[in-house]
């Protein structure tokens, strides 16, 4: 099956339905994109981009843009974007993101069909490259990370948002084997923190930061904060309730801990340490100089 043909097989069965919803694959265009821009993961992604951009509304371009929920939401907003897709469908690739651009009347968005190693684009005039959930299905990953380094401005910054990351390259079949739609497909990958940061730096860029799994909203929605506090401080009081000991104590301890709740720095550190699965999602922001 191609990409396209797998979004609108998934689509007519019922056990897709919360996948087709939390990925924005519906239908709808309209929708997928109204639907993104109330996301805590968007609006988190807003702020951040804030953060690296103080003083001005910078340049975007959006690659590996799917069927256009970034590209669109940030040229609503006002940005100037150059969208990059390879996929031409009007399913889930460039001819979804023209459908949309015509609808909402954008002059401010431009899309271009193609793979990120090699765009039609001017070295240096971009201010931030944004790629979501599509890092990892580079071609060759060393080459799309040169080629974001070429079209990025001095002191630009480039955000790789939400890549499946693997703790050693023997999960990769275990990643490959869980993901629910590489089997339809075939067209999923996953890499380490090592092998991301390294074709990062190696194309020229410095490391600003990284985002761990449950460092963010941008990594773990559709989950929200609540729910990530809970399932860390459920994590640490059974991991504290194991120990071998009086057995009297445990209820006590158990009373303890739900009147002196851990602080959410805390709650984040230990999710990040002990709640890893081959494909979780990373954010990996850097920096020309």
């Amino acid at each position: 099956m191609t990409w396209e043909e797998t979004i609108i097989e998934i689509r007519k069965k019922p056990e897709f339905k919360d996948l087709v919803a939390q990925a924005y694959f519906e239908e709808n265009l309209v929708l997928n994109v109204e639907r993104f821009r109330k996301s805590l993961e968007y609006q988190e992604t807003l702020k951040l981009i804030n953060t690296l951009f103080p003083n001005i509304k910078p340049k975007i371009i959006d690659i590996g843009a799917g069927n256009g929920i970034s590209s669109i939401a940030f040229a609503l907003d006002g940005f100037e974007v150059l969208s990059v897709e390879p996929d031409p469908s009007e399913t889930v690739g460039a001819g979804a993101i023209r459908i949309l651009k015509s609808h909402y009347k954008l002059e401010n968005l431009e899309v271009f069909q193609g793979f990120g190693e090699q765009i039609d684009a001017q070295s240096q005039q971009f201010d931030l490259v944004h790629v979501r959930q599509a890092l990892h299905h580079a071609n060759i990953l060393e080459d799309f990370c040169k080629e974001i380094a070429r079209l990025l401005k001095p002191n630009g910054f480039f955000m790789a948002i939400r890549e499946h990351v693997l703790a050693k390259e023997e999960d990769l079949d275990t990643f490959l084997d869980i993901h629910p739609l590489h089997n339809m497909y075939g067209g999923e990958c996953a890499y380490t923190i090592e092998r991301y940061t390294c074709a990062i730096k190696d194309a020229g860029l410095n490391i600003y930061s990284i985002l761990k799994h449950y460092d963010s909203p941008i990594n773990y929605f559709p989950l929200n904060k609540e729910y990530i506090f809970q399932l860390g401080y459920d994590l640490m009081l059974n991991k504290r309730l194991n120990f071998k000991g009086n057995r009297f104590i445990k209820p006590f301890f158990k009373f303890l801990m739900n009147i002196i709740k851990p602080t959410e720095e805390k709650v984040i550190k230990i999710l990040n340490q002990k709640s890893y699965y081959p494909g979780i999602m990373y954010s990996f922001i850097s920096q020309k100089l």
